[in-house]
């Protein structure tokens, strides 16, 4: 029980600083769940091996996202991607544009829907009709479950 309510204040937290970015295909409440599916939505780390921030980015989906930077660094910078991906709000755009060029019905339900965007930021854009490793499977239907629908 006391899991769930930490996930519960953690997924809320997410969501606010998630609403300004939540301006593309991907709502809020599924910002939230992904980056709670990905890495719990761990703001604090900010690049391990070759993925940084909250939403676990690496440089070539930085880059296939449209390379968004914050406060007007040029994306030509060699700190560019590590900021912004590091940046829960900056990287939350990287996942928009992401999704804006790769949104496709991974799951063959007919309808591009959180689970599409879900499968797609964790398997790729190219890959997106595999199945998703337990962990992550778990953790997004579990943060699902909380806020209801998620698109």
């Amino acid at each position: 029980m006391y899991k769930q309510i930490l996930l519960q204040v953690c997924i809320i937290g997410a969501f606010f600083a998630l609403q300004a970015a939540s301006q593309g295909p991907v709502n809020q409440p599924c910002l939230g769940c992904l980056c709670e599916a990905i890495s719990g939505c761990n703001a604090t780390k900010v690049c391990q091996g070759d993925v940084c921030g909250p939403f676990r980015i690496t440089w070539a989906y930085w880059a296939d996202s449209g390379k968004p930077t914050l406060n007007g660094e040029s994306d030509e910078s060699p700190t560019a991607y590590s900021n912004c991906a590091s940046d829960i709000y900056c990287s939350a755009l990287a996942v928009q544009g992401y999704m804006d060029k790769f949104q496709k019905d991974c799951n063959g339900d007919a309808k591009i829907d959180c689970d599409d965007f879900v499968q797609i930021h964790i398997l790729g854009g190219y890959g997106c009709a595999g199945n998703l490793p337990q962990a992550h499977h778990d953790r997004y239907h579990q943060c699902k479950r909380i806020v209801g629908n998620s698109n």
